[in-house]
């Protein structure tokens, strides 16, 4: 039985109290890995309240957890699997990460067939695919191959044709091959925008359009019964869950576009944080030191959200990744054995770029009456050849904004006053390549693991999803158990 009783009673001082008692606070509440610098000294966790999660994490048996995660057995219990995304990576078991490697080996055989023109010319990339089968590579892709001209790589997601219309618009059909990612290959969005790429190949005469096609799936059946070849096919395990498959087949689009070494250090730099994070003890455990922080807002303050900034262009996606990561692994209303969750679950992930966002939301951050703990994350080395003057302030206003967050100013008049006592953390990369984001993202999952293994919930399966779309199916064939708004909506759209 987990006990959450210690860290309930938490009642830390202010975090400028925190500073002036412990001179050496900076260095205890920070930890370096993998070339990422996580600062949490500005959370109101103290020595007390780390003991008390490391006391919770005891009493749930994280550890067992953690080792039954990278040992393959089936820690997906609703669904009665195992999760090997870290196989993946090669921290897996012993079979699972070989058959991992193995369908590593077929995605590069077919990357350099496309490159020695087996399906002719190719420049555009079309990959199709919706939430972890989107997300990732887009994030990939965005923050890495700005500067790349291998290939130009679209990733449509929306079911709205106007996302698909746009892509045709700018590619060649001739020199494009499309990629459709779908762990089923029968997820309805992806399927839909897949008939729509596939007659607008046959439309403009392509010869053979089928074979201008690449299928990501765990279903490799379902992609020869919708007409890909066999061996353009390229699989990924079952056991491989969609907001954790980027390090998958479904990373091919990155992998052609950012070239096959890259895409190998996107793996090491995961790798490398996998086995921080397995061997590593709580106190100087990044993962689980900001998973603690992370519970102790929405547990004991019961902050219902958490904001990150990305102070680069290049992680303007990082955010939106982070949503489904965080909000579909641990936004569960009941436990593993099936029992009411007792306390709140994920809180509400949300975020945009720096220094945007500053003259957009920070006014509620700074003076609202909402607690929102706030995460930085920024790169020391800059992505773009203009003045230093850019990246400089870019740093500076991200350092800042912390700083006034904690401190705040005091003053007379009510709408000048700062309150202060405002907590963030900040994720400092020496520099944004591959083996840095690779090992930034799986800090990311190991820390949502953390959160949701310590309040007893599965976070690797995502039932809530599938409600809404069920009710969308029955609507379009007019069947259903429709609300009289909903069927005044559908009227008044369809005139039905």
């Amino acid at each position: 039985m987990t006990d959450w009783s210690t860290v309930d009673a938490l009642d830390p001082p202010k975090l400028t109290t925190l500073f002036e008692r412990d001179p050496g606070r900076v260095a205890a509440f920070s930890v370096d890995v993998a070339g990422i610098h996580f600062d949490f000294s500005k959370t109101h966790l103290d020595a007390a309240g780390l003991a008390a999660f490391e006391g919770l994490a005891k009493s749930a048996n994280l550890a067992a957890k953690r080792d039954a995660l990278f040992a393959g057995e089936p820690v997906n219990t609703s669904e009665g699997r195992a999760v090997t995304h870290v196989a993946e990576r090669g921290e897996g078991s012993e079979e699972d990460s070989a058959h991992a490697a193995m369908l590593h080996a077929r995605m590069r055989a077919l990357i350099d067939a496309i490159e020695g023109e087996a399906l002719g010319p190719v420049r555009h990339i079309l990959h199709i695919g919706i939430g972890g089968s989107a997300l990732g590579p887009d994030l990939l892709v965005d923050a890495l191959g700005r500067d790349a001209d291998r290939y130009d790589v679209a990733v449509v997601s929306n079911v709205d044709g106007v996302a698909l219309e746009e892509v045709f618009d700018a590619f060649d059909p001739h020199a494009t091959i499309v990629v459709i990612a779908s762990k089923t290959f029968t997820t309805t969005e992806t399927m839909l925008n897949a008939d729509s790429a596939l007659a607008w190949l046959k439309e403009d005469g392509v010869e053979d359009p089928y074979g201008r096609v690449i299928a990501l799936t765990a279903n490799p059946d379902a992609a020869i019964e919708w007409g890909v070849d066999e061996t353009r096919i390229l699989p990924f395990a079952e056991s491989v869950g969609g907001r954790y498959s980027l390090w998958s087949s479904i990373g091919f689009p990155a992998a052609m576009a950012l070239g096959w070494d890259s895409f190998s250090e996107l793996l090491e730099g995961a790798a490398e944080m996998d086995r921080h994070f397995r061997l590593t003890a709580p106190h100087a455990n990044a993962p689980m030191l900001a998973a603690f922080a992370d519970l102790y807002y929405a547990q004991v303050k019961r902050c219902e959200t958490r904001a990150t900034f990305a102070y680069d262009e290049r992680l303007r996606l990082l955010p939106s990744y982070l949503q489904q990561l965080e909000m579909e692994s641990n936004g569960k209303g009941v436990t593993i054995d099936g029992t009411p969750l007792d306390r709140p679950s994920a809180p509400i992930t949300w975020g945009g770029v720096g220094t945007d966002a500053q003259h957009a939301v920070f006014q509620l951050l700074h003076q609202g009456t909402h607690l929102v703990p706030v995460e930085f994350v920024a790169v020391v080395e800059g992505g773009d050849a203009l003045e230093e003057a850019h990246h400089s302030s870019l740093l500076l206003n991200a350092f800042a904004q912390g700083a006034a967050l904690m401190t705040g100013r005091a003053s007379d008049d009510g709408a000048r006053n700062y309150p202060g006592d405002r907590p963030s953390s900040t994720i400092l990369l020496d520099q944004l390549d591959a083996r840095t984001l690779g090992a930034l993202l799986a800090f990311y999952e190991h820390r949502t693991f953390v959160s949701g293994a310590l309040l007893g919930i599965n976070p690797f399966d995502q039932f809530g999803v599938e409600l809404g779309k069920e009710m969308a199916k029955k609507a379009g064939e007019g069947g259903g158990d429709l609300d009289a708004s909903t069927r005044d909506l559908i009227q008044r759209a369809f005139g039905e």
